[in-house]
């Protein structure tokens, strides 16, 4: 079974791309960086950065919704390859294909007040950190 679930930090915007198909296919990578359990002699805990990769509809969430230091959780596979890089030299690549992405900061990380998937949708967050969703909304409006 090859299933990965994460949380961490994005280092930086996801960057997406478009294939040349006939129908274009949305290719997001962006790099997670997930705290170890593990800390040393009380410092700051070490990460590790994990290249990710989002596809299609996955790809076109996170142009649109994930930014530059936002704490998200994703669901995926792990996927491996070999390729040539070009100075001849053979180079291994470990990359998550993401099936899945998910919210874990309640507030936007800029400060605004809104979380990510509340903003420009019509949600508002409740007290208990849920969010109303205007009955009037069509679900293609909605960020999940």
């Amino acid at each position: 079974m090859n299933t990965v679930q994460l949380i961490g930090r994005l280092t930086r915007d996801p960057e997406v791309r478009y294939s040349q198909g006939t129908i274009p296919l949305a290719v997001a990578r962006y790099t997670l960086a997930v705290n170890r359990a593990v800390k040393k002699d009380n410092e700051h805990p070490e990460a590790d950065f994990i290249s990710c990769v989002a596809f299609g509809k996955n790809g076109e969430f996170a142009e649109k919704w994930l930014k530059k230091g936002m704490r998200i959780g994703i669901e995926g596979r792990i996927q491996t390859g070999t390729f040539t890089d070009k100075d001849g030299i053979k180079r291994k690549s470990f990359d998550i294909i993401v099936s899945k992405h998910h919210f874990c900061d309640s507030k936007d990380v800029s400060g605004a007040g809104e979380a990510p998937a509340a903003q420009n949708t019509g949600m508002k967050e409740n007290t208990d950190g849920f969010y109303e969703i205007d009955e009037d909304m069509e679900d293609d409006d909605l960020p999940f």
